[in-house]
């Protein structure tokens, strides 16, 4: 008798494995794409201690318009939309105009200063434990390129004072 109580108890255990209950989340309210960007939807990726994640991508925008100027491509305009997160312990010092675009023929394209100065991004900030902030990248790339990667720069680390490497990340 003893045995088959073990065997019935055991057996309505199910044997599975106990689930974690989940962890709490903020609810955060969706928010509709813009009308000249499609939405991504990546996984985050890492470099250092600054967490990317990519949101919107619209591409093929021949011109931008700011508050106080309109502005020709040479090619067309690039704009990615991230949400950057701060990882580490501590606090680093993130510049957004290091970020780089890179195309499907190789180039590698630098961040556009007046683009970004006109559409008002930020430049250089410091992103602390935990902080998310969310903006544009804006890239000037010749006109029948197609972007296809973001390298994404950090930030210095105690462990890479320099961060040189990057982390490339795919744009779909």
């Amino acid at each position: 008798m003893t045995v088959l109580s073990v065997l019935l108890l055991t057996g309505c255990s199910g044997g599975e494995p106990q689930q974690t209950p989940a962890k709490p989340v903020y609810d955060l309210p969706a928010r509709e794409v813009r009308p000249d960007e499609t939405a991504l939807h990546l996984p985050p990726s890492t470099n250092g201690e600054t967490e990317f994640s990519l949101i919107g991508l619209a591409a093929g925008l021949p011109s931008l318009t700011g508050s106080h100027a309109e502005f020709d491509a040479k090619g067309q305009f690039v704009r990615i939309r991230l949400v950057v997160t701060g990882k580490g312990l501590s606090g680093i010092l993130f510049d957004t105009r290091r970020q780089q675009l890179l195309t499907d023929s190789g180039a590698v394209i630098e961040v556009d200063n007046q683009a970004m100065t006109i559409k008002r991004q930020p430049d250089k900030f410091e992103l602390g434990r935990g902080v998310r902030v969310e903006f544009d990248l804006y890239f000037d790339a010749p006109k029948e390129a197609k972007p296809v990667v973001l390298r994404a720069f950090g930030g210095p680390t105690l462990t890479d004072m320099k961060n040189l490497a990057g982390t490339d990340i795919k744009l779909g």
